[in-house]
């Protein structure tokens, strides 16, 4: 009889079939995911008109979808910890899908509003699920890329968004843009059946034989028999779960984290948002301020997994650092007159700089936490983050009222770059703690 670490099991197993089906099904669901959230900066030029909405209305729709994003990602991401992953992701595909095939019937704002913050709780709890799913499951040489590549998802949805809208809206109507939400209940019965649950779950809720059922997928050459005796890290006893993000050592980085997001989330909404409407107020026609948004990303896509791939082989911090301070410039640069080219160019790096730090934030936060309070630490920090979500789209609709300088506009979402780069220097520093480093800190450190 032996004592088989399942972290040690995953950690160390080769790629195989069963990671090619979590990374397909956690894909598909960001791709799903993605789709939903940038729908509104496809469709905000042709409301804007049809409903007469001024600039601030404008935002403030645009908010009520991240509003519901914050309240989702921190709710739903306690609760999978109770609930299971798969339970949860489930239950929030079918709420977000349902929301936004409603939503297509909206005749007012408030209607609209109101189904869009609904979408959003849905929206909000997938993302640290399947990221928290995805990184449980994958082995440690390859993480950082293969939660990376499954969270570009987002950025294809986010293309295929704006590439339907350029034929969709102009000749069929906004509305036909969320009817196709249906698409995702379409795979539910799919998801049920080859998404598997998180095996930490498994063993925590005392189905040993499922986890080594799934073991078994994950790492078919380890041979594991019946007398084999599983083990996983304990939980922690607290009854609030968040607070163990301060502990041991861990209360600076969980601040920057925090801080990060906030800036990284502003400006990944606040351009998916107003992009189009930036470009169109420049003076371009609607389908060229659509292709924009494409652009934009097609760069979080390369971003996303040249990053994660550098990540692997450097460090997520050093990686992150860099994204920031070059997506900061190229949103200065934005603001200038420059040929069609250069900005094509411009934007894409913005892309990969602003969307692909996104995604590889949550890669960081959920190598940073144990395995115990990876959801929880996953949850609040996208919850907290949804805040800069929030502010990004009525920011935006405020710099448009003002009616500033083109190149003002692009400086004052540069700003929220400069604050992530110094805060994600600063994960992992420890100033005067004598405390013992968490486990996920020494790892980092170990990588930098």
């Amino acid at each position: 009889m032996r004592n088989i670490d399942v972290n040690d099991v995953i950690d160390n197993a080769s790629f195989t079939r069963f990671h090619w089906k979590v990374l397909f099904w956690c894909t598909l669901i960001i791709i799903f995911d993605g789709y939903d959230l940038v729908i509104y900066g496809v469709v905000l030029p042709i409301l804007m008109e049809q409903w007469n909405l001024n600039p601030y209305v404008a935002g403030l729709l645009g908010s009520s979808a991240l509003f519901g994003m914050m309240f989702g990602a921190m709710g739903f991401g306690m609760l999978s910890d109770r609930l299971g992953r798969k339970n949860v992701i489930i239950g929030c595909v079918v709420l977000f899908s349902v929301a936004t095939v409603i939503n297509g019937f909206a005749t007012t704002p408030w209607q609209f509003g109101i189904m869009r913050f609904i979408a959003g709780l849905g929206i909000g709890g997938v993302m640290p699920n399947v990221v928290s799913l995805m990184s449980e499951y994958s082995p440690a040489r390859i993480r950082s890329t293969l939660v990376a590549l499954m969270f570009s998802g987002y950025a294809v949805g986010g293309m295929m968004s704006a590439g339907l809208g350029i034929w969709i809206v102009p000749n069929f109507g906004w509305e036909i843009m969320f009817y196709l939400a249906i698409v995702p209940l379409l795979m539910l019965p799919f998801m049920l059946k080859y998404l598997p649950e998180s095996v930490a779950f498994l063993m925590a809720q005392k189905r040993g034989d499922e986890a080594r059922s799934i073991l078994t997928e994950v790492a078919p050459h380890k041979h594991l028999s019946d007398q084999d005796v599983l083990v996983v890290p304990p939980a922690g006893n607290s009854k609030a779960p968040v607070l163990e993000l301060f502990r041991d050592g861990r209360a600076m980085s969980t601040v920057m984290f925090w801080t990060a997001f906030f800036c990284c989330l502003l400006m990944v909404y606040a351009l998916g948002s107003w992009l189009p409407k930036l470009m169109s107020n420049a003076g371009y026609a609607l389908s060229s301020s659509l292709m924009f948004l494409m652009v934009l990303n097609v760069g979080a896509i390369v971003g996303a997994v040249g990053g994660g791939w550098l990540a692997d082989r450097l460090s997520l911090r050093s990686v992150l650092v860099s994204f920031f301070i070059l997506g900061s410039g190229s949103l200065v640069l934005l603001g200038y007159e420059n040929p069609m080219w250069l900005l094509y160019t411009l934007v894409g790096i913005a892309g990969a700089t602003t969307i692909g730090s996104q995604i590889l934030l949550y890669a960081f936060v959920a190598q940073y936490y144990p395995t115990s309070i990876r959801s929880t630490g996953l949850g609040w920090a996208s919850g907290i983050g949804r805040n800069g979500a929030i502010v990004g789209p009525m920011l935006g609709g405020t710099l448009l009222a003002l009616a500033l300088p083109h190149h003002l506009n692009f400086l004052a979402l540069a700003i929220p770059g400069a604050i992530a780069t110094v805060a994600i220097a600063l994960v992992g520093r420890r100033f005067g703690v004598k405390n013992p480093q968490p486990e996920g800190a020494r790892s980092l450190a170990a990588s930098n």
